[in-house]
């Protein structure tokens, strides 16, 4: 019997140690908190993706009282990019979410198992890993490919 040793690789950075179009993008994503519609968990989460032609699609949480008909922020930014701009590749992804007291959550939080799969989809759609910004107001965990969060996929790419 052999064993198999799989640990992510996220590398832990400041907002001042990030590239301009990062620190935008997250700040879009701690923007996009202020629309989400979150009545039942009062956790609000918001999403800012990058397409490869630059343009920038939010999306935010959105529950429901017939749980499970909500949404999650990810797919919401993932699905409306799809819809808007089916042939872009997602480039980035930046993710932050709010405390139910309203504050910015103090560590990074990641995409639920639907969001993950969604994005293993998203790379596996256009062969290209997405870059992934998990931020937090202590520090922000970027992961090059959703692969590091949910390495034993079912994809091919």
């Amino acid at each position: 019997m052999k064993y198999l040793d799989v640990k992510p690789t996220i590398t832990v950075a400041q907002m001042e140690e990030l590239s301009e179009s990062e620190q935008g993008l997250i700040r879009q994503a701690i923007e996009a908190t202020g629309r989400a519609y979150a009545p039942y968990s009062h956790f609000h989460v918001g999403a800012a993706l990058m397409l490869e032609n630059g343009v920038t699609v939010i999306g935010c949480n959105q529950e429901n009282a017939a749980f499970p008909a909500g949404i999650c922020a990810e797919r919401s930014a993932i699905f409306a990019a799809g819809a808007q701009y089916p042939d872009q590749p997602v480039v980035m992804l930046a993710i932050a979410a709010r405390t139910p007291q309203g504050e910015l959550q103090a560590e990074p939080v990641s995409p639920c198992g639907t969001c993950r799969q969604v994005l293993i989809e998203t790379e596996t759609r256009f062969h290209r890993p997405v870059r992934i910004l998990l931020y937090g107001q202590k520090h922000i965990y970027i992961v090059n490919s959703i692969k590091e969060l949910m390495p034993l996929s079912f994809s091919e790419f």
